[in-house]
């Protein structure tokens, strides 16, 4: 075990747990840290086998601040072998069977609070469990988003940007036509009326892409 004063005074080097950081594991009150490097491993498991972030609410705590929170006279938290973890986004049955798995022994349920206690001390157990879910708890997963070849937005974009540049080359078109070539000025009109259809089809590319970027935003998938 190794004590600092502050967590900010942990060497980088000193420091192995990748998931966690001096100022996580450090006492809330205070800034003292503890380092209890079996505790840490077994966190790191822990943190390996689920998968999924941990919130510390509490690890190490100085005698004073165990004091001040009104902490177990013989708190694991003040060996530094005890971390509280909030279940905000675990399922409590996987998340005790994962610790056990990993090597913690203690464990204290606190539901209304939202977290559950995990230290190294002996086998026990005490608090009001969680209730079970009715269903596994839902794994986190990225709202859907459209793949962007296949994206409203884009097509109304791309749409847009096409009908644009053919507008824009068939006034040339026209004006070379106009300038050089008296015999076929009959066909002018037939290409005014075809740089109008190429303004429409881009104002309709636009007006099309609008629409799909204000109803992503409407589903939530901006």
């Amino acid at each position: 075990m190794t004590f600092y004063d502050h967590w900010r005074g942990v060497p980088a080097a000193a420091w192995r747990w990748p998931n966690f950081s001096p100022a996580e594991i450090a006492c809330r009150g205070t800034g003292k840290l503890l380092v209890d490097e079996a505790a840490l491993d077994r966190l790191q498991a822990l943190r390996d086998r689920l998968g999924k972030p941990l919130i510390i609410r509490s690890a190490y705590r100085s005698p004073e601040h165990n004091r001040a929170v009104g902490g177990a006279k013989a708190s694991k938290h003040m060996e530094g072998i005890a971390f509280d973890v909030a279940m905000t986004n675990h399922d409590p049955e996987a998340f005790e069977e994962a610790a056990r798995a990993a090597g913690f022994r203690g464990f204290g349920f606190y539901s209304r609070s939202g977290f559950m206690h995990i230290d190294l001390g002996p086998a026990r157990s005490w608090g009001e469990r969680f209730p079970k879910r009715a269903t596994a708890f839902a794994a986190e997963t990225p709202p859907a988003r459209e793949v962007l070849a296949e994206s409203r937005t884009l097509k109304g974009g791309g749409a847009a940007g096409v009908a644009t540049v053919g507008a824009a080359g068939v006034e040339v078109a026209q004006q070379v036509i106009a300038d050089t070539q008296d015999a076929v000025l009959p066909l002018v009109p037939y290409l005014d009326t075809l740089r109008w259809l190429f303004i429409a089809v881009a104002l309709g590319g636009i007006a099309v892409a609008i629409y799909a970027r204000l109803d992503d935003w409407k589903r939530g998938r901006r």
